[in-house]
Parts: C-alpha cells; structure tokens; sequence
C-alpha cells in the first residue's frame, strides 16, 4: 500500500514531535548549556578561538592518519597518488595549526575575510540583478554589511584574528542553543 508524499511528511512530522516532546527536557538542557558556551565563547574569545584551532589541528591529523591506514591496503584505486597528497596535506596543516596555533587563527581569519567578501560583493550583483523586485535593498544591505564587515576586518587583522573565531562560535552555540531550547520549550507546553 502506497502513501502520499504529504501523507509520509506527516507521519515523519508526528513522530518527531513525539520523540522530541518524550526528551523535551534533555533539549531544553542542551540548549540552555549550549546558550552558556556561546557565552562563555564571547567572554573568552582568545582562549575559545584557539581551542578551536587545536582541536581542528588535531582532527586533521587524526584524520589523515585514518585515511593513510585505509589507503595503504587500497594502492591500486583510482587516483591513489591525489589521495596521498590529500592526506598528506591534511596531516601537515594539522601539526602546523597545533604547533602554531595563532598562525592558524590568522589564515582561518583570511578564509573568512575572502569569504565576506566574495560572499558580499555576490549579493550586491544579485541586488542589482533583481532590482525590480520589491525590497531588493535588503539584498542590497546586506551584501554591503558583507563588504563592510570583510574590509573592517582586514584593517584590524592581527587583533582580527586572536577573537574572531571565538566570537563567531559563541554566537553559532547562543542561536542554536536558543533554537533548540525554545523548540523544546514549545513541544512541552504543547
């Protein structure tokens, strides 16, 4: 017997809000402790941004040693000699973010920078793009705030890049903390 589309999302829906109505309790907890580490995250940005780098270090390397282990009993697979450059790229940009911690945070906050940039000058054209349209200066706002942010992050570089990455993670744990709890939150009052 075959179901609807809308028939199985409905289903699907219900017992998601099943499963998270039974654990609402455990979901608020994340998300209140998630909230705190976002705080926490800000009021620290130093120590949270390296421990960042480290950690993103050390899963590099662990990773790269996993995939070596894997591809040593596959040497005839397909470009098997790009792989190794990978891995070996990988286990490299590890042991360096580990051993210099401060200079991974500076190239992160150069990837980041290029990325607002790329990010907001692309949203200006689409702006342009759909001009017409109604609002199309919010698209507009918002690929200059990108443009902005980027160049204002440039100018102050190296201070740039000792907080940025802790402050921008506690600001990704405080939205998906709150998310979360409020979620959790609404199932159980419902």
């Amino acid at each position: 017997m075959a179901i609807s589309v809308d028939a199985a999302a409905e289903v699907f829906r219900e017992a998601m809000r099943d499963a998270v109505k039974r654990y609402a309790l455990w979901y608020l907890v994340e998300g209140v402790l998630l909230i705190a580490a976002g705080f926490l995250a800000i009021i620290y940005p130093v120590f949270s941004s390296t421990a960042v780098i480290v950690l993103l270090g050390w899963l590099l390397v662990i990773s790269g040693l996993v995939q070596a282990l894997s591809l040593v009993s596959a040497r005839h697979v397909p470009h098997f000699w790009l792989q190794l450059i990978s891995i070996c790229l990988a286990v490299l940009i590890g042991f360096l973010f580990l051993r210099d911690p401060a200079q991974g945070l500076t190239t992160i906050t150069l990837l980041l920078i290029v990325f607002f940039m790329i990010e907001g000058i692309s949203k200006v054209v689409f702006a342009l793009t759909i001009r017409p349209f109604p609002n199309w200066g919010w698209v507009l706002a918002s690929g200059l705030v990108g443009i902005v942010l980027s160049l204002v992050l440039w100018t102050n570089l190296p201070v740039t890049s000792v907080w940025l990455l802790g402050f921008l993670l506690g600001i990704n744990l405080i939205s998906v903390g709150t998310a979360i709890a409020y979620l959790a939150w609404q199932v159980r009052m419902s």
